[in-house]
This record gives C-alpha cells, sequence and structure tokens, in this order.
C-alpha cells in the first residue's frame, strides 16, 4: 500500500480510489501504467508491442480503450445487482479469447469504438447518476492504464460508487499491484485447471498457474465479499466458474483451491449458462451444452469443499 494513501486513506464507506486521487496515489499509478504501454507487458501475453504508437498484440487494441456497449445490468451477481443494477461497461477484445466466448462479436470480432479517457470517465458518471450501485469493468485487463486513465478524470466529477474489475482471471500479479486502493471488488472467472485445456480453448496454457496467482493477490487486496444491508456488495472478492461439459474446466481441483487457498468464506458463483459459441465445435467435449446433471455436480463438488456463499447457482440452466 502506498504510505501517502495510508495516511490519508478515506472513510471506509467510500471507494478505495478516492482516497488515492486526494494522496496522488491514482495519478502516479495511471502515469506508471501508460508508461507500460511502451512495451507492452500489461497482461500475461506480454506482447511487447508499442500501443503508444499504434501497434497492436493479441488484445488488438491500441493506446485508447475500445467499448463495446454500456448500460446498468440487471443478470450479474445478486450483490452487484441490488434494485438499481450493475454500470457495466463492455470493453472490446480480449486478451484470452476463449474459442467458445458467449460474446464472440465482441471478443474476437471487434464491437466497439475507439473512446478517450476522458469520455470513458463520463460514461463512468453517467451510469452512477442513472442509479447504479457500481461501476462494472467487463473485460479489463488489457486496458488498465486507459481505465486509471479514466478515473482520474472521473473522481474529480464526482464519481463515488465502487469499482469492480470483471476480468478473465488472466492478469499479471504486476498489474494487479497497481490496482490496489484503486478496485473495490475483484470478479474473476477461473475458467480452467487443466494446462492442457486451457491451451487448446485459448491458446495459453499457463492460464491455470496465472489465475491461481491472481486470485491470491485480489483477494490478498480486497479480502473475502462484504455486503451491506441492502444486500449490495461493498469491498472484496467475487469468483466466477463456468461449468462446462464432460468436466473439462476442472471443477474439482478448481473448488479445492479456493476453499483450501483462498478462503472457504469465499463467494463464488456458479455458472451453468454454457453452450457451444464461436468455435466451440474446435472442442469435441464443448459441442453440447451442459446438462442439468453435469450442473448438480458441480454444485455439490463446492459444497462438499465446504464453500457455502453460492450466487443462486443454476438460475439460468433452471429457469423456467
Amino acid at each position: 500500500m502506498d504510505l501517502a494513501y495510508r495516511s490519508a486513506k478515506m472513510p471506509s464507506e467510500l471507494p478505495s480510489y478516492i482516497g488515492a486521487f486526494k494522496a496522488g496515489a491514482l495519478q502516479r499509478k495511471a502515469a506508471s501504467a501508460r508508461q507500460m504501454l511502451k512495451d507492452c507487458v500489461i497482461c500475461p501475453r506480454r506482447c511487447r508491442v508499442d500501443r503508444l504508437s499504434g501497434q497492436t498484440g493479441i488484445c488488438r487494441t491500441g493506446k485508447y480503450a475500445l467499448v463495446s456497449s454500456y448500460a446498468p445490468h440487471y443478470g450479474e451477481e445478486d450483490p452487484l445487482v441490488g434494485k438499481s443494477g450493475s454500470g457495466t461497461i463492455f470493453f472490446t477484445h480480449c486478451n484470452l479469447q476463449c474459442i467458445f466466448c458467449q460474446n464472440f462479436d465482441i471478443s474476437h470480432g471487434g464491437n466497439g469504438y475507439e473512446i478517450s479517457a476522458a469520455t470513458l470517465a463520463q460514461i463512468m458518471l453517467e451510469l452512477q447518476a442513472t442509479g447504479c450501485h457500481n461501476i462494472n469493468l467487463v473485460t479489463p485487463s488489457h486496458v488498465v492504464p486507459q481505465i486509471l486513465s479514466a478515473l482520474e478524470f472521473a473522481v474529480q466529477d464526482g464519481l463515488k460508487i465502487p469499482l469492480v474489475y470483471n476480468s478473465g482471471g488472466y492478469d499479471r500479479v504486476e498489474t494487479l499491484a497497481l490496482l490496489e486502493d484503486v478496485v473495490d471488488i475483484y470478479m474473476p472467472d477461473f475458467k480452467f485447471w487443466d494446462p492442457k485445456v486451457a491451451g487448446k480453448a485459448c491458446g495459453a496454457a499457463d492460464y491455470p498457474e496465472i489465475a491461481r496467482s491472481a486470485l491470491l493477490e485480489m483477494h490478498r487486496q480486497a479480502g473475502d465479499l462484504k455486503i451491506d444491508q441492502k444486500g449490495v456488495a461493498t469491498r472484496g472478492l467475487l469468483i466466477r466458474h463456468l461449468v462446462l461439459p464432460g468436466g473439462l474446466a476442472g471443477t474439482r481441483s478448481i473448488m479445492t483451491f479456493i476453499a483450501e487457498r483462498i478462503s472457504r468464506n469465499s463467494y463464488v458463483n456458479l455458472m451453468s449458462q454454457y453452450r457451444p459459441c464461436g468455435h466451440a465445435q474446435e472442442i469435441e467435449e464443448l459441442a453440447e451444452p451442459l446438462s442439468v446433471s453435469e450442473f448438480r455436480a458441480a454444485v455439490k463438488i463446492a459444497t462438499d469443499a465446504g464453500l457455502r456463499r453460492l450466487d443462486r447457482p443454476g438460475r439460468f440452466l433452471f429457469a423456467p
């Protein structure tokens, strides 16, 4: 934690980034992140391209972030949605690019438009003005510098709701360190346990190792998920896990890791909505949707591991 920030820390009911801004820590973090774009190692891909001059790597994103859409979202986890929705901002492209992505037109197709840091700040403020409980940054791993720059503008203009970092779990610990005392709620996926599966599904055989380190760092920074008297999350770690057909995700190993290495008090969303999208047919086991029996088995695995804070498991699979 930045020592200047520690001495100037704001009251606990305010988002962390406000205190960081007042202490000058947010500005320093944003400047450091922007410099990283010159020889980009923002994410584990470490493409080392000069994004400030327009070069792009796997994420196909240069100096400016691209946004596909933004709006209050009511389909997220219960503690994020509350009564007024989660203020989601969907960033275009992705550093992981799973072949079965359900937002394939955004992550692979590039559906979106380029925006400045000032415009991104205005989007955040617009979502806050509609009453959203938080700013939910969807697929942010490749645009951390742009987000930090936008926050400099947004804080000055009155942003004061929690910031949610909603990632695929493929995040460098070194980059996450820039988000300490900035991000209030981390919401990563833990997608795969087996490196071979990760290699086939997203060309990242190191995903399991990277995700384990990232989740541990996120929990170190934010702790277990805290929910206020209105049922709305204020701070902490919320973990997503998409259950895949044929046990391909490695659910048992992932749930055991969460319970034993992170916390049995972890808030976990076991997601049931897998269906073949994109190029899912390239992997035989992913050619069919998830069955009810497979998902029920996954819920039992989680509870057997000692995890009890599950976010309405199966709400999509069992919806009328």
